[in-house]
Order: structure tokens, then sequence, then C-alpha cells
């Protein structure tokens, strides 16, 4: 299957109870399926608004061996992203929470627009760092 026929623009990643990496990393190992992208051309597939974000999930999914950055000395100069082996085995992870997704993210959305997020006294209690 190819890249296209697994990204789709509404599938709201963000809202998963549980993710790969940062919350772009899935759609990143997704976007690049096909081969290598630019930069530009994967913020643009991605439609991530944030350079920044964007680098920095490149920058974590490199250190972490799941994508290579290839640095062209052409004219003028540009970098591409390209999965590793690596990355490439999260797809039958990231399938399963797609599937899982399209199955339930409607009632986990719902669950989550009728319980509020809990602040003030009711909330649990921030952690603690453990004695010395």
């Amino acid at each position: 299957m190819t890249a296209d026929a697994r990204m789709d623009p509404s599938c709201p990643m963000a809202a998963f109870p549980f993710q790969v990496g940062g919350k772009w990393t899935g759609m990143v190992v997704v976007a690049l399926l096909d081969g290598p992208l630019r930069f530009s051309r994967l913020r643009e597939t991605l439609g991530v608004s944030s350079a920044k974000v964007l680098a920095e999930t490149l920058r974590d999914m490199t250190r972490d061996g799941l994508v290579t950055r290839t640095d062209h000395q052409a004219n003028p100069p540009h970098v591409t992203y390209e999965l590793t082996g690596l990355g490439r085995s999260l797809l039958p992870v990231i399938d399963a929470m797609r599937e899982w997704s399209g199955q339930h993210l409607a009632d986990l959305l719902a669950h989550r627009q009728a319980h509020p997020p809990v602040t003030g006294s009711d909330a649990a209690p921030a952690p603690t760092s453990p004695p010395r």
C-alpha cells in the first residue's frame, strides 16, 4: 500500500490514546513509505504548521534510528529523510492503531467530551521526586 493510500488528513492522530514516539512520529512514518522526501515536501504532506515541531520530530526519529537524514551537496543544497528498516517495522503497529481508531475513536472522543479534564482539588496529585 502506498503512503497516499494510508495518509488521511482527517485522521486525528493527536486524539489517539496512545502514540508511537511523539505526536507526529506515526504520520512521518506513513508519509515516508514511498521513499525519501525533502523537509518542505514532508511538512506540506503532513500539514504541520510549525517547522520547529517537524524538525524536532525528525531529529528525534534520526536519533532513534527510525529515519536517515541525507545531506545532498547539490546546488541548491537540500536534505532528504528516509525510513530505515527499524522505522518500517513500526508499520504493523501503526496499522493496528489506525484500525482500532477507525472502530473506536468516536466513542473515545465522546467520553472525553462528557468528562472534561479534572482541575483544582479533584485533580490527581502531581508526582513527587523519590526520596534521596
